[in-house]
Parts: structure tokens; sequence; C-alpha cells
């Protein structure tokens, strides 16, 4: 019986191996031509969108926010819910992820205003580092870190201002936005 089963075994094997030599034979004879060509160097014109517009260059989710100035300063991107930390000569020194608060600062540009080592926030948590620079709708907005290093969703049912970072972001924020330090804030 041996003999049998194997006999079997081998013919599906062989049938097998027919159909995906017929498959692939094809799928080569159906494939358009320029799909075994060299890829094509790239021109220095600007290519097209399927709609027949320009294409718009990918940008860099990290490269800091192009309409927001010029010079030292701390770029806060309400969308992107990102900060840049930008020096001197316009370079990031550092860039971070951040949680916002219920109450938002309007785009625009500010300075540092007041700092805090450590307190307790509006939403009763322990922070520190905190670096305040606006007031909207009577609630202070800065950023600061969560002692415990949690980084939560703010209660949407309570107006906080505390732009939330992580306990290393907070140090670098710290040691970079002084008194007076220029803050911009873009959509």
């Amino acid at each position: 019986m041996a003999r049998s089963s194997s006999g079997f075994v081998a013919g599906l094997t062989a049938a097998a191996i027919a159909a995906v030599a017929f498959l692939a034979y094809q799928a080569s004879a159906n494939a358009p031509a320029d799909v075994s060509a060299k890829p094509k160097a790239p021109s220095a014109a600007p290519s097209t969108a399927p709609t027949g517009g320009p294409k718009k260059p990918v940008k860099d989710p990290l490269a800091v926010p192009a309409e927001s100035g010029t010079g030292a300063r701390v770029v806060y991107a309400l969308t992107d819910r990102r900060v840049w930390l930008v020096d001197a000569k316009g370079q990031a020194t550092s860039t971070f992820s951040v949680m916002p608060s219920t109450v938002h600062p309007a785009p625009g540009a500010y300075k540092v205003t007041s700092r805090s080592g450590s307190v307790t926030g509006s939403d009763g948590v322990r922070i520190e580092h905190v670096v305040r620079f606006t007031t909207e709708q009577d609630v202070s907005i800065g950023f600061s870190a969560a002692v415990d290093g949690t980084l939560p969703k703010p209660d949407p049912t309570r107006k906080t201002g505390g732009i939330r970072m992580k306990r290393a972001d907070g140090d670098a924020m710290w040691t970079f936005a002084s008194i007076g330090a220029k803050v911009v804030v873009v959509p």
C-alpha cells in the first residue's frame, strides 16, 4: 500500500508543478512590456499628479513648520500635536509629540511669561517644568510634564491649559524656554 500512496503523492506534485508553470507562462505573456525595463532616471521636470496638476512634495513630519518664523523659538503645531525647540540658526534641536489641553492657544507669536518648577495642574495632577506663554478663556496655557510620567488625554468636561509632554521633553523645554523666550503657535 505504501507504493500506491507514494505514486499518488508524486502524481499530485507533478500536477501542481505543471499548473504553476502554466500560470506563470500566462502571467508573463500578459504582462506589459515595460515591467522588465530598467527604472527611468529621475527627470528635472516636475511630475504630475493623477489629476494632471503638479505633485506636492512629501512633507517631512519632523521638519520645522515654514510658517513659524525665524530665530530661536518654541514652535507648537496644533494639528500635528508637536513641538520643536529651534535654535538661533533655525535648526530644530529637539522635537516631540505632546498631548494638547482642552483650551487651545490661537495661532500667533507669544513670549514665555512665567515658569514653575513643580505645581499641581488645574486637572489635579502633579506637574513639573511648567512654561506658560498665554491665557485663553481665563485659563493659563503652557507646557508641562506630569511627575508620574503619564500622558493621558485631558478630561473634555474641564477647561485646562496644560500642553503635556514626557518628562525628558519637559526637561528640554525647561532648559530651552526661559522667561521672554519666543513661542510660535501654528495651526
